[in-house]
């Protein structure tokens, strides 16, 4: 199994930065990929941006050019750096864990982007 525990949201104004982080504990060395996902409320859940264990990345038309998303494997952690926020990226952000037979989603925190 795969534990994952975000942090770092919060309220921020529009155009300001926050950065997310992703802790993973457990079979870490079975996760093949990992992805932000966001849901923001009466909406459904969406893919932000994903990286590979290879270091391969991709984004979300709406947030490409603005978040990063990297890994850090010696900490077993994964980031998302959002600059220039808007307030339509205002939802529950979600760490995703993908693993060859399984997945696992971490408890979500909240990110609000006042206009």
């Amino acid at each position: 199994q795969v534990q994952l525990v975000e942090s770092g949201g919060g309220l921020v104004q529009a155009g300001g930065s926050l950065r997310l982080s992703c802790a993973a504990s457990g079979s870490i060395s079975r996760i093949s990929a990992m992805r932000w996902y966001r849901q923001a409320p009466g909406k459904q859940r969406e893919l932000v941006a994903g990286i590979t264990s290879g270091g391969s990345t991709n984004y979300a038309d709406s947030v490409q050019g603005r978040f990063t998303i990297s890994r850090d494997n010696a900490k077993n952690r994964m980031y998302l750096q959002m600059n220039s926020l808007k307030p339509e990226d205002t939802a529950v952000y979600y760490c995703y864990a993908l693993l060859t037979w399984d997945h696992y989603w971490g408890q979500g925190t909240q990110v609000t982007v006042s206009s």
